[in-house]
């Protein structure tokens, strides 16, 4: 066994290595993060056991657990380190703690310089909600603490909409991440454990297929030449080799998918921990003071599954029965086995308080986990309180983004609570219902309830509800760009909240009316939005803040004030990474995507939009889609279209002109890029047909200039918008906004419309340096035929690994610059014109995020080939 169990982990020095490096770095306050994946049973937790011997003494290893319990144990990985750690960080292990205490005592304990840790969570593709959010809190900080975070997955357990990509996602964006795979052992790797063995070494590979534990497990087993053809058969073949005493109890541990405490053990098993000795020894399980376990969990489950129904019932109410003598036992931990074990009075005993706990935690999947094994039981609750468990069931499906669900379980609650005639509460419920239909892609049934939320708001003489009723009408109208009834609505929701002092429902309504006011081109909705935004922070509303924030940067971006766009974004991010609102954070992530696809930084689009291509949220997802799919028209990459598709798909399901215009100004590029000019108005007319009439100046001006592209006459837009300028023929009064707010795709696409061979060559120059592969052939076709023959080559390899995204002409600009020379001195050295040069300045400033030449080269230092 001995040669069976270490051997696996010669093919692991790699990763071993890889994680003591990472502690010796965190030792000098460089910390990281490390992704371990890899199926189950390939050796994750047994390298961390190696990195345990091999960790130098100065360390702290911190070890916790998720568990495949059917409702997951909320922060349950961090709760497993109570009595390892600090006492800031155990009591904020304490059921009832507020989310931002048990973060900070998180950091607080990982801050510990004079004992550096590495903090390992095993198994996260079992994380409840509330740990994956505490989790990505700690990626995005692990940088400047003294720690390392390792996180191991399976990651054949990964769905397309698992909670744990965007954990990953971030991990693998973060300042000093890596991720190691594990692989299977090699057909020599087995030849070589099975030498001494009477089995057939390439059978053992072929049942096996290298997966170290199996092959472990099916070399334990061999009592003959036989080879066990799976791997329950070969933990069966180990347990039947036990007594029956002993097999009865490690049967009753099977059903616990968790390691069992020292007083579970004593509860659960007659003659205690020492009657487990002999399943010990014939490595079933392992055994430590202070818990019992087995030693892999393909070997409790291959027990489990092979238990009759009867008995695996019987055996959950023993495990329910001493959790609840015993007391203080996480309530997911009671849930699970009364759910197990079928007894209906522990789950409604137990179940919504457990919902509620989860929910307070932020752990969302598992409230809604709980909600939903309660609701199975609802005829046990008085009405009451089966509309209060309906409306809290739907909440959380809302938040996790299944919003069909969501919409389902509310419109029951609505029912419900019409039957009660409970006018009270009913207007809550339909505002909540019209908020939960926007989400689901239904605009006209978001407007229906909204409609009827504020008229019997306004029957039940509930001023606040009727401002907030208001308000979230005016907010539809907003997102429709319906603005004129948008600002109507939202003026009258907003005197109301004055009147009724209510900051939250003020600052939301203000929100709506600015938003609405510089969509009609009204300049002064910028000083609305800011005083929505002031309103917020002074009254310490943190969410309407942040929605603020989106306003305002949404509708710089839409202006093209892109330097502005990126200092609001800054602070908003900053806010909402301060104040740990995830889902805002989200938001204003795929607001700065969208700032980077217009500053043509495809690596930031990739990195900002990686946090929601797995949103369940149609507009959440939307928001990935859209700067992923435009940039990838723009890279001339084979799947853009397929995203654009997707994104209008999602588009139309939820008809509003904001979504509408960017994809079908996207599908209009691509057409054009490909030469297919007589589709662009089926792409494009009725959608600008749409932003004409609601006055989007910003999406009417962008279709008008794919239309003339085409050849179409189009009716001039409006005011000194970008794109309305180039519609109208003024592509140089276009491409100096463009040029000045670094918009450099558009400013490249704006300088293609005259015969200037300078304009196409600094064009051409700007589109190699964002690797735009098909605009740039067809800026070269151009100057081919103005007769140009020294034309410059595109990016090479060298320049696409440049870690700042910069050409090897703009890495040159900038040792000039670095040796202080002016523009014209540069363009002297490199016989090109000033313009080009500052061209390429501006390129700089934008590719490094600095405002000076000053910065850039500061910046640059080390970083630059």
């Amino acid at each position: 066994m001995g040669a069976v169990a270490s051997r696996p982990m010669l093919e692991r020095e790699y990763e071993v290595a890889a994680l003591l490096a990472a502690a010796r770095d965190g030792a000098a306050g460089a910390g990281s993060v490390v992704a371990v994946s890899g199926e189950a049973g390939i050796g994750k937790s047994r390298l961390i056991e190696e990195l345990r011997a091999k960790l130098p003494p100065t360390h702290r290893l911190l070890v916790g657990y998720c568990d495949d319990l059917a409702t997951r144990r909320t922060l349950g990985p961090f709760r497993d380190l109570v009595g390892h750690v600090g006492r800031e960080l155990s009591e904020a292990m304490q059921p009832g703690v507020d989310r931002g205490t048990v973060l900070a005592a998180l950091q607080s304990e990982l801050a510990w310089a004079q004992r550096p840790t590495v903090l390992v969570v095993e198994d996260v593709h079992w994380a409840d909600d509330a740990t994956l959010d505490a989790l990505q809190f700690l990626v995005r900080r692990v940088a400047r603490l003294p720690a390392v975070l390792v996180l191991t997955y399976r990651d054949d357990e990964l769905t397309r909409d698992h909670p744990l990509h965007e954990v990953l996602a971030q991990a693998s964006t973060a300042e000093r991440g890596h991720h190691l795979a594990l692989r299977r052992l090699s057909r020599d790797a087995v030849r070589e454990l099975s030498r001494d063995r009477p089995v057939d070494a390439d059978h053992v590979f072929a049942v096996t297929a290298g997966n170290p534990f199996f092959v472990s497990e099916v070399l334990a087993a061999e009592g003959d030449r036989t080879v066990p053809q799976t791997i329950v058969d070969a933990v069966l073949t180990r347990l039947r080799r036990l007594d029956p005493s002993v097999r009865a109890d490690v049967e009753q541990l099977s059903v616990v998918p968790s390691a069992l405490e020292r007083w579970l053990i004593d509860g659960l098993v007659p003659g205690g921990i020492s009657s487990l000795a002999p399943a010990e020894e014939c490595g079933v399980l392992t055994v430590s003071p202070d818990a019992v376990g087995f030693r892999h969990e393909l070997t409790r489950r291959a027990i489990a599954d092979s238990l009759a129904a009867a008995r695996r019932i019987e055996l959950n109410g023993a495990v329910l029965a001493a959790l609840v003598d015993h007391g203080g036992v996480d309530l997911a931990r009671l849930t699970h086995h009364a759910s197990e074990a079928g007894d209906v009075d522990a789950i409604v005993r137990f179940g919504p308080e457990a919902a509620r706990e989860a929910a307070g935690a932020g752990a969302h999947r598992e409230a809604a986990a709980q909600y939903r094994l309660v609701l199975a039981h609802n005829d046990r609750f008085p009405p009451g309180e089966q509309v209060e468990l309906l409306e809290s069931y739907a909440v959380e499906c809302y938040v996790l983004g299944d919003s069909q669900i969501a919409v389902d379980i509310e419109e029951s609650a609505v029912s419900l609570r019409r039957a009660l005639g409970d006018q009270g509460s009913l207007g809550s419920s339909l505002r909540w219902l019209s908020r939960m239909h926007w989400w689901n892609g239904d605009g006209r049934h978001a407007e229906s309830a909204a409609l009827e939320a504020i008229e019997v708001s306004e029957r039940s003489g509930d001023r606040r509800m009727l401002a907030m009723a208001l308000s979230n009408q005016s907010q539809l109208f907003s997102v429709a760009y319906d603005s004129v009834r948008s600002i109507e609505v939202g003026r009258r929701a907003a005197e109301i909240a004055r009147e009724a002092g209510d900051h939250a429902v003020l600052a939301h309504a203000l929100t709506n009316i600015g938003m609405s006011e510089l969509t009609l081109g009204d300049a002064g909705g910028q000083a609305t939005l800011d005083a929505a935004l002031d309103v917020a922070l002074s009254a310490g509303e943190t969410e309407h803040a942040l929605r603020a924030y989106i306003g305002i940067a949404s509708a710089l971006l839409d202006d093209f004030r892109l330097p502005e766009a990126r200092e609001r974004l800054a602070a908003g991010i900053e806010l909402a990474d301060r104040s740990e609102q995830v889902a805002y954070l989200r938001f204003l992530t795929l607001e700065r995507a969208r700032l980077n696809l217009h500053l043509g930084d495809w690596e930031g689009v990739g990195r900002d939009s990686a946090v929601a291509i797995q949103s369940a949220q149609a507009p959440v997802r939307w928001g990935a889609l859209m700067p992923l799919g435009r940039m990838g028209v723009r890279r001339g990459d084979p799947g853009a279209g397929r995203l654009l598709e997707e994104a209008w798909e999602l588009a139309v399901q939820m008809d509003e002109v904001q979504r509408l215009g960017p994809i079908a100004a996207g599908r209009a590029e691509a057409a054009w890029l490909r030469g297919d000019l007589a589709g662009i108005p089926e792409l494009t007319e009725r959608t600008y047909a749409e932003a004409r009439e609601l006055g989007s100046v910003a999406y009417e001006g962008e279709l008008a200039s794919w239309l003339v592209k085409a050849g179409r006459p189009v009716t001039p837009t409006p005011g000194d918008h970008p794109y309305a300028l180039l519609a109208g023929g003024r592509w140089r009064d276009a491409a100096a906004v463009w040029d000045a707010s670094g918009a450099r795709y558009e400013h490249a696409l704006a300088l293609i419309e005259g015969d200037d061979r300078e304009d196409l060559s600094t064009a051409l120059e700007e589109l190699y340096g964002m690797d735009a592969r098909p605009l740039a052939r067809l800026v070269r076709h151009r100057l081919r035929e103005l007769g140009v023959t020294r034309l410059p080559r595109g990016p090479s390899k060298s320049t696409r690994d440049n870690v700042a995204g910069l050409t090897e002409r703009q890495s040159e600009v900038l040792r000039l610059l670095g040796r202080g020379l002016t523009n014209a001195e540069i363009a002297d050295e490199l016989v090109v014109s000033r313009r080009t040069v500052e061209t390429h300045v501006a390129a700089i400033l934008t590719k490094l995020g600095v405002h000076t030449r000053r910065e850039a080269v500061a910046r640059a230092a080390g970083r630059i080939r």
